[in-house]
């Protein structure tokens, strides 16, 4: 392998971190697995659009490819590679968490968390069996939950097709397709091992082998953010029961992707502000502020509709659980105070 004609187009983490003399000490190494570099930068530089650029394959990665992982690491989560990462998943010590009262602005509230098992390698290397081994392991899991998370496995393997398009309108159904994904190796043998689980209610909801291994998800109309956290800390206390979830000290919750490292959580909310959407200065002063990222009301690269953004936490590793939903609560009822300004003007 050689070093690669990098794109002058190209403004990735891995562009600029990539150095010919990082190239040089990692190309011959690999992992117990068979990761190599060429695996981990294949995405990024495939698509030269990348913020990031870079996926691991195992815990082992993050190790042997730390020359070039250790600077991406620090300069996407400001965290150094002698820090250590803690993890808090208790609710009652969130503060002041009763947020918008009367539903004025909240819509809804979402909280999902990455996990990968110890026991297995990450999804851009992981066999065909490996992938099938992991989707009973966790769907198995998920058949004995009962109460409130009680619910259904989904197979996306033959699927019907009431079933699938009912997911589609619900917004809940994962797709193939996503050309970073599919880069870093993905997308293989799709829909082979993946699959949805979701509660009666559909509060909760468990994706298999998309991204990584396991996407756990608690949702719910309104702002009562202290009630989807509890129940998302409920169910990975009652699934840690029966599978091991792959943690570094270093690095917390270890990700295919290195900006999900840590918490490995994505807390937020749909947000209506259509008097502060219209002061974009004052709405980033905010959320810098409080640490979070404003996203469309569809997502990531979106643009927001009526006023209405999708709002989240931007920090992840380095910080525990409550201080990532901290974040969140704090920042929204800084932005709700200055709606509501705005309104009385």
């Amino acid at each position: 392998m050689e070093y690669p004609n990098i794109s002058k187009e190209c403004h990735s983490l891995l562009c600029k971190c990539l150095t010919k003399e990082i190239f040089e000490i990692l190309k011959e190494k690999e992992t117990a697995n068979g990761f190599t570099l060429e695996k981990a930068i294949k995405s990024g530089l495939k698509n030269s659009d990348s913020s990031i650029g870079v996926y691991a394959g195992d815990v082992e990665s993050y190790e042997i490819f730390s020359p070039l992982f250790d600077p991406i690491i620090e300069a996407y989560h400001g965290f150094g590679k002698a820090e250590i990462h803690e993890s808090n998943f208790d609710p009652s010590e969130l503060i002041d968490a009763e947020v918008d009262r009367d539903g004025d602005y909240i819509l809804s509230t979402r909280i999902r968390v990455g996990r990968n098992l110890d026991a297995f390698p990450l999804g851009t290397i992981i066999s065909d069996k490996e992938r099938l081994e992991v989707e009973q392991i966790v769907s198995r899991a998920l058949s004995s939950f009962t109460g409130e998370l009680a619910g259904t496995y989904y197979p996306l393997l033959g699927m019907q097709k009431e079933i699938q398009v009912q997911l589609i309108e619900d917004h809940f159904l994962f797709k193939e397709g996503d050309r970073f994904l599919e880069a870093a190796g993905l997308n293989r043998a799709w829909p082979e091992g993946r699959g949805i689980f979701h509660n009666r209610d559909k509060s909760f909801l468990v994706w298999v082998n998309e991204e990584d291994e396991l996407r756990i998800i608690s949702m719910q109309k309104g702002g009562d953010i202290k009630a989807v956290f509890t129940r998302l800390a409920n169910a990975i206390h009652e699934m840690e029961k029966s599978m091991s979830f792959s943690y570094s000290k270093h690095l917390g919750y270890i990700s295919s992707c290195p900006t999900n490292l840590g918490t490995a959580m994505r807390a937020s909310v749909h947000i209506k502000l259509p008097f502060l959407s219209t002061q974009m200065e004052n709405f980033k002063e905010i959320t810098e502020k409080y640490h979070l990222q404003i996203r469309g009301v569809h997502g990531e690269h979106s643009q927001s509709e009526d006023g209405i953004f999708d709002i989240s936490n931007r920090r992840r590793l380095g910080v525990t659980e409550v201080e990532a939903v901290q974040d969140m609560i704090d920042g929204v009822k800084a932005l709700i105070a200055k709606e509501q300004f705005l309104e009385k003007e």
